[in-house]
Order: structure tokens, then C-alpha cells, then sequence
């Protein structure tokens, strides 16, 4: 089959390759045929080694399709049922998922780094996120195949994987944005764009989006911003929208430390700020310990929007069945599987405009 390859950490390039396959689904695992993907930066994160992956690798992480196999102790999934991929599994069992927080599982991250589940011409090969949604065919945990509808458009279903789930997730599960609130989105790619349509969903009455790329802007109205400013203009706004004292919530979608500052710095005494940008360990942050004690502002890591799969991709799709959700809006640009450096190129440019590329694997 067709897979877009990592050869080694640092390459700007994916290997084309046909010569590719999967290893067989063990009992508690199913074997997708691959329909769409989303291009996200951390694909290009994982290529220069910003965030930790294996190589060779098959690349990509949100993905939908269709079943073709299932493992001997899956009763759950037939083939031909339309999937949902996650780079998160939840075992179900480990300490995490018995608390409740089944988006830090580890059980299945760990199994991604030490059990290859492709072959590239006859050579082991790991799927980035334990997925490799950049191949025609993929096999993944059980719990990470989340079935939906067969009304749920394959590219719909794509993003559900990570963008919508990630930014969303981030609104409603780590934040719990309240109705009423004022909210700052710093960074209108993709994933910004859904935290823009979060907090619109959580009942937000003023969202200002944030982006030195103007020509985001628009597309950050029509997802529910109710204002747009360039980085620069962002104090002006502070002092019109909440007169000075400073948002109630501010999400940083970037991923550096001085757009998790600033995002610090626009929050009000007692708000909250959400990382959600995938940063790499050379992004450090400095606050005083006076300022962290007098302004209480509360610092909210949020990891694939706090989300447990299994029970959030189905609320997206009833959000967005409701038309609470502007999915189709946010595939930009469709490619196949042979252009997907075209894409990367594009999303390391910042020119693949303000959401999804998707790929679409026939």
C-alpha cells in the first residue's frame, strides 16, 4: 500500500512509498482502511523532533475511515463500520482513566513507541501517535476506533480526531467556560479556529481572536470571534472589551513562550489561562512567585482538550449535527496522499489558510 514515510528525525521531507503494509491486528486491535486525514502542525512538530516520535515512521495522526479487520476479542466492531481515529486510546484501566482522565492514558502512548506496526519494504516502521493516518491502512488499539454514523463525512471525521476535539475539548472540558464570559483565542490556526467555535458554543459574549496573519482574521469572524486584532492591538482591545481588567479566559494555540505570556498577561486577577499550543521543551516561561501569589490567575495545560474520546467525539457530532458546530468550513484545501509535503510546506509557510488540509486517501 501507499504511506507518506519519516525516514529519520529532522527530515523536511515524507517519503512516498508503496511498498508499504500493516502488521496484523492483535485481539484487542482493529485494522482501518483510511479515508481522510487531517495535516496538523504536529505532524511537522514530530519531523523536526519538537515533540517525540519514532523513525522510519508512518506520519499523521487524525484520521476517519473504515474497518476491514478486527482483532479476535472485539465483539463491538464489524467491519465496513465507519471510524473515527484517536492518537489517544484509553485503556480503561490504568490510574488515569479510573480518575477520570483518560487523555493522559499512557498504556497505548508507550505501545506506540516500542511496537512498529507497519512494514516499509520488509523494515519495521512506528505510526506517529501510535496511528499513521498518512497510509492507505492502519491498525490501531479498539478504543482507539471510535465508531460514528455513516452520515459523518470521512473529512468531518478527520478532524474530529484532533483539531475539533483538541480546541473544543479545551473550552468545555479543561476550561469550563461559563456563559457570559469574555475570551482571548491567541493563535486562529485550526485548532484555534475550534476553540473560537467553543467558546461561541459555551455561551462566550465576547471572543477576540488573536493573529499577527490577517488575512485569518475573516475567517475567524465567520467562526464566531466577535473581534480580530494583530498581537499589537491586543491591549487596545483589553481595555475596550473588558475595561482593563483583563479576560476572563485566554487560550494560547501557538505553542511559544512568549504568546503563553502574553496570553498570562491578558487575563484577568483570578482567570484562567489554557495552554494549549504543543510547545517544545526549549519554550520556557518565567513568572515571579508575587505575581503568580497577588493575581491568582490560574494556568490550565490542556492535553487533547482534556478529552475522553469515547464519549467527546459523539458530542461533537451531535454539536455539529445541531448546527452548533461549522465542521465542513474548516476543510480548506482537499490532496491526496502524493501531495501531502505540498501540505506540509504550506502549514510551515502559513499559508494553507486558517484550517484543515485534508487528505484524502481513495
Amino acid at each position: 500500500m501507499k504511506a507518506a514515510v519519516l525516514k529519520q528525525i529532522g527530515d523536511d521531507k515524507l517519503d512516498i512509498r508503496t511498498d508499504a503494509a500493516t502488521t496484523g491486528p492483535g485481539p484487542e486491535e482493529v485494522r482501518v482502511r483510511i479515508r481522510a486525514s487531517g495535516i496538523c502542525h504536529s505532524d511537522v512538530s514530530a519531523m523536526n523532533g519538537s515533540l517525540p516520535t519514532m523513525a522510519p515512521g508512518v506520519m499523521g495522526h487524525e484520521g476517519a475511515g473504515e474497518v476491514l479487520e478486527t482483532g479476535s476479542a472485539v465483539t463491538d466492531l464489524d467491519p465496513g463500520d465507519r471510524v473515527v481515529i484517536s492518537f489517544v486510546p484509553p485503556c480503561g484501566g490504568c490510574p488515569h482513566c479510573l480518575r477520570g482522565q483518560p487523555n493522559l492514558c499512557e498504556v497505548h502512548t508507550v505501545a506506540a513507541f516500542t511496537s512498529p506496526r507497519f512494514e516499509v519494504g520488509e523494515e519495521p516502521a512506528f505510526g506517529f501517535g501510535g496511528c499513521g493516518t498518512f497510509a492507505e491502512e492502519v491498525v490501531v488499539p479498539r478504543s482507539g476506533a471510535i465508531k460514528v454514523d455513516d452520515e459523518v463525512p470521512f473529512e468531518v471525521g478527520a478532524l474530529l480526531g484532533c483539531g475539533v476535539l483538541t480546541g473544543v475539548g479545551a473550552v468545555i472540558n479543561t476550561a469550563a467556560v461559563e456563559p457570559g464570559s469574555t475570551v482571548a483565542v491567541i493563535g486562529c490556526g485550526g485548532v484555534g479556529i475550534s476553540v473560537i467555535q467553543g467558546a461561541r458554543l459555551a455561551g462566550a459574549t465576547r471572543i477576540v481572536a488573536v493573529d499577527p496573519d490577517t488575512d485569518k482574521h475573516a475567517s475567524a469572524r465567520r467562526f464566531g470571534a466577535t473581534h480580530v486584532t494583530t498581537p499589537d492591538g491586543l491591549q487596545e482591545l483589553n481595555d475596550s472589551v473588558t475595561s482593563g481588567s483583563g479576560f476572563d479566559y485566554a487560550f494560547e494555540v501557538v505553542g511559544l513562550a512568549a504568546t503563553i505570556r502574553t496570553a498570562y498577561d491578558a487575563t484577568r486577577r483570578g482567570g484562567s489561562v489554557v495552554v494549549v499550543g504543543a510547545g517544545g521543551p526549549e519554550q520556557k516561561i518565567e513568572f515571579t512567585a508575587q505575581e503568580l501569589f497577588i493575581t491568582e490567575r490560574k494556568i490550565l495545560p490542556s492535553f487533547y482538550g482534556s478529552a475522553d474520546p469515547r464519549r467527546d467525539v459523539g458530542r461533537m457530532v451531535e454539536f455539529w449535527r445541531a448546527g452548533l458546530l461549522d465542521l465542513e468550513g474548516m476543510v480548506s484545501t482537499r490532496m491526496s496522499l502524493d501531495d501531502v509535503n505540498a501540505g506540509l510546506d504550506a502549514l510551515k509557510d502559513g499559508t494553507n489558510g486558517v484550517v484543515r488540509q485534508i487528505v484524502t486517501v481513495d
